[in-house]
């Protein structure tokens, strides 16, 4: 078996606007590295053409191997398949958009060889997005630092270079709700941040509206933090302390002889206020307990349909991934 030097992850959905020039500016980005490379493009379900422009890429280039999941599985999932099946010294992940420049990868390359075993992209500026795109971002990425208890770079996506390493000890990290740049934090190892302009979309539209964001947010809040449980045992002892309180004050003011009967209104504005922090607190402990049954259940993080250029060739991924 040819030995592989690097290994280009990219996953892909709904991107066949886009494919052929990924694929020619990667290809011409790997070539100037002058050793051997594999580009793994993941297909996380797609209903447009990119399966059959993956799979004439792959008849065309033997550097080109292709995943084929069953279904949509999520941007985490074709992650992690892709690093199960990449054979290089280093694993690079890149999305498919252009977004994040094939031309940075030499720098990472670059700091990899200073002996580096993550190298991360950080977004010094990005072109081509909305004022409110921008903010909620910003905002993301800093709000998840406040709530998580380990040090997740800010201004940070999955463009990153990993050492062997790196990508064996996440391939033993099988949780089902993943965040992987968090994961990737949490394994340690010496890291590098390397800044980079992001680009605007190539072609296409984007495939992580504000309601995905939002569920990886909570995905990396959930899986590296119990801030939100604690904060929902601290809002219902301050709920409690007030209630006491109120409560003597009515006791009070029967006593002095005042009438307790004006105020219903607000009485139940309370109540239902009270009612509304009950349904929070339950709504929290409910999505922990539901990602426990996840976890349960065991089930795998893809299902694999077909390959093109894998068959044969390449090391088994780990036994929960189908």
């Amino acid at each position: 078996m040819e030995s592989v030097r690097f290994s280009v992850v990219i996953p892909v959905f709904n991107e066949e606007e886009v494919l052929p020039e990924t694929y020619r500016r990667l290809t011409g980005v790997m070539e100037e590295l002058s050793e051997p490379y594999e580009l793994i493009f993941v297909n996380d379900g797609s209903r447009d053409r990119s399966p059959e422009i993956l799979d004439d890429l792959a008849r065309k280039d033997p550097r080109v191997r292709v995943i084929h999941f069953s279904r949509n599985f999520g941007h985490q999932a074709a992650i992690t398949a892709g690093m199960d099946y990449a054979r290089g010294e280093a694993v690079i992940v890149i999305d498919a958009d252009l977004q994040d420049p094939p031309e940075v990868i030499p720098e990472m390359v670059a700091k990899w060889r200073e002996g580096y075993e993550v190298v991360y992209g950080k977004r010094a500026k990005r072109e081509g997005e909305t004022f409110f795109k921008r903010f909620t971002a910003s905002f993301f990425y800093r709000f998840l630092r406040a709530m998580t208890d380990i040090d997740i770079p800010l201004d940070t996506g999955d463009f990153r270079l990993m050492d062997r390493k790196v990508v064996e000890v996440m391939r033993l990290l099988r949780e089902k709700n993943r965040f992987i740049r968090g994961l990737v934090a949490w394994v340690g190892f010496r890291q590098a941040a390397l800044e980079y302009v992001r680009h605007r979309r190539f072609a296409g539209t984007t495939k992580y509206p504000l309601r995905k964001m939002l569920k990886l947010a909570w995905d990396g809040i959930t899986a590296f933090s119990n801030k939100p449980l604690k904060i929902a045992a601290y809002l219902g002892f301050a709920l409690s302390f007030l209630s006491f309180v109120y409560l003597l004050v009515i006791v009070v003011t029967k006593l002095l002889g005042k009438s307790t009967v004006p105020g219903w209104a607000s009485l139940a504005v309370i109540n239902l206020f009270f009612s509304g922090i009950i349904l929070i607190i339950l709504g929290i402990m409910g999505e922990y307990i539901g990602r426990i049954y996840d976890e349960a259940k065991n089930r795998p993080l893809y299902i694999v349909d077909r390959t093109r250029g894998v068959d044969g060739t390449h090391e088994e991924p780990p036994h929960d991934s189908c």
